[in-house]
């Protein structure tokens, strides 16, 4: 049965993805893959994070927008990228032929060439939280794409397809169960349209399936139901048994595919993960327990009770990203399996053998100075503390605070430094930066406690940052939709 409750991100972005890769190269583990997120105010360097790839064996990847120097790092690469169109494109290209072709000639034919790239195109169009804003555009853009890879005379085999979220799709509350699952009825016609053009052109089915949202919108969710291990009340559906919420979602749209005469079309995972932090159910514990499960249910190539064989899936995420919106949550920062800086947050096996292994972290990277910016301990005049407290969050990541989360447990004193530590790093640790009306001081003691880490960024510029060292809008904007383009090479 589809989630419900799963609210996801506003979309921002309609994405084409390149797949940079010699097919023939991917080793095990070859329906496995992950999604690189770049919201973040300072971004390692690209070279480093694809050399943490490959010593990883990650040989799939989907970014959300075009990217020059990752692009460029992943050139030659045995990694099959998927790359982006932002979505404030998707009503030009819809509407404007020349848009299409402008975009495949400045960001696809370049790369198609032997040891060059593969692609994808646009997200989430028919999300209920954008009030049908996208839905008049999506197929129109998807055939203007694709007309202009036809006719553009690259080198690639390429196919072009639509990622959806789940809640495109539903069981009916009267027999909630997979088989009764069918596409919502406001978008079903519409849907079926383009999932015709998929099928026509031999392209994949694109999903985004979230457990944990379930659980995070559903106090009365069966939190067992979210994870692999079997310990759940299996939910019944005729002679299937479902064990698993990722099961049940997926066979109900597969239900929902074939009442609409699609049932052989390839489906492909494009995000599913847990985050780490900022939720009571977001925590390392639940993040390794499902993406280990995830991992090793789906390269065991069993499939779901409805359909049988591999599935392939793309982890969301590879990295922390501390400028997402947090209108959903505070969660939305903490995704990745590994912390901004590239190191990994728990073990992971990738190969889905069971063996308890370590992943290999970002080599190399470069940190600010060991100094920290927290609350004065002789500082008497605190009427100004709440608003220096809020300004400092507004403009930085305070969302371990928040209730459920890893640095919940502060005391006020503690939540003040805290909140001053982050905006102090985001801006690079301007002496300016850690002032707060004189209520902050640096200091080169390491203010952390147990279980909440007081971090020092990394020394890496970032285009987030505005004059001054106020944050762009982007702490505004989410990742969350697009049309998805595969090309493959010849």
């Amino acid at each position: 049965m589809a989630s419900k409750g799963t609210t996801m991100l506003d979309c921002q972005f309609l994405l084409v993805f390149l797949f940079l890769a010699l097919m023939a190269m991917v080793p095990f583990g070859a329906s496995l893959g992950v999604n690189w997120g770049t919201m973040a105010t300072h971004q390692l360097p690209p070279s480093k994070v694809v050399k943490m790839l490959r010593d990883n064996g990650i040989h799939k990847l989907k970014l959300f927008e075009y990217n020059e120097g990752i692009m460029t790092a992943l050139t030659g690469t045995d990694i099959e990228v998927m790359v982006g169109i932002p979505n404030n494109m998707l009503k030009d290209i819809s509407e404007n032929p020349s848009a299409a072709a402008s975009w495949v000639y400045n960001n696809v034919s370049g790369y198609c060439y032997d040891g060059g790239v593969n692609i994808k195109l646009s997200n989430e169009p028919f999300l209920q939280t954008y009030n049908n804003t996208y839905l008049q555009y999506t197929l129109p853009a998807l055939r203007n794409i694709q007309n202009a890879l036809d006719e553009s005379g690259v080198k690639c085999r390429y196919k072009a397809t639509v990622p959806f979220n789940a809640d495109i799709y539903y069981s009916p509350e009267s027999n909630p169960v997979p088989s009764t699952g069918d596409f919502r009825p406001e978008v079903k016609e519409l849907a079926i349209e383009i999932i015709q053009f998929l099928y026509l052109h031999d392209a994949p089915f694109t999903v985004n399936i979230y457990p944990f949202l379930s659980l995070y919108g559903n106090d009365y969710f069966p939190v067992e139901f979210a994870f692999f291990d079997g310990l759940s009340r299996p939910l019944r559906d005729g002679d299937n048994v479902y064990k698993n919420a990722f099961d049940a979602n997926l066979d109900t749209l597969f239900y929902a595919l074939g009442k609409a005469g699609f049932s052989e079309i390839e489906v492909i995972v494009g995000e599913v993960g847990w985050p780490t932090d900022g939720d009571k159910n977001a925590n390392i514990q639940y993040a390794k327990r499902f993406n280990q499960g995830l991992i090793r249910h789906i390269l065991s190539g069993v499939g779901t009770p409805a359909r049988k064989g591999e599935i392939e899936v793309y982890l969301f995420s590879l990295l922390d990203e501390n400028a997402k919106s947090i209108e959903p949550g505070g969660f939305e920062r903490h995704w990745g399996i590994f912390e901004f800086d590239g190191k990994p947050k728990y073990e992971l096996d990738l190969t889905g053998h069971e063996v308890d292994r370590g992943l290999a972290a970002v080599e190399d990277v470069k940190y600010q100075l060991k100094r920290w910016c927290i609350l004065d301990p002789e500082a008497t005049d605190l009427e100004e503390l709440p608003k220096s407290i809020d300004y400092a969050c507004s403009l930085s990541d305070c969302t371990a605070l928040g209730y459920g989360s890893s640095c919940n447990h502060l005391t006020a004193e503690g939540n003040a430094s805290y909140a001053f530590n982050m905006y102090y790093q985001v801006n690079n640790q301007n002496d300016w930066d850690c002032d707060f009306s004189g209520l902050a001081i640096v200091t080169d003691d390491n203010p952390s406690e147990e279980g909440c880490p007081f971090p020092v960024m990394i020394a890496y510029g970032s285009s987030m940052l505005l004059h001054g060292g106020h944050l762009l809008d982007v702490f505004l904007r989410t990742i969350a939709g697009f049309v998805v383009l595969f090309a493959f090479l010849l």
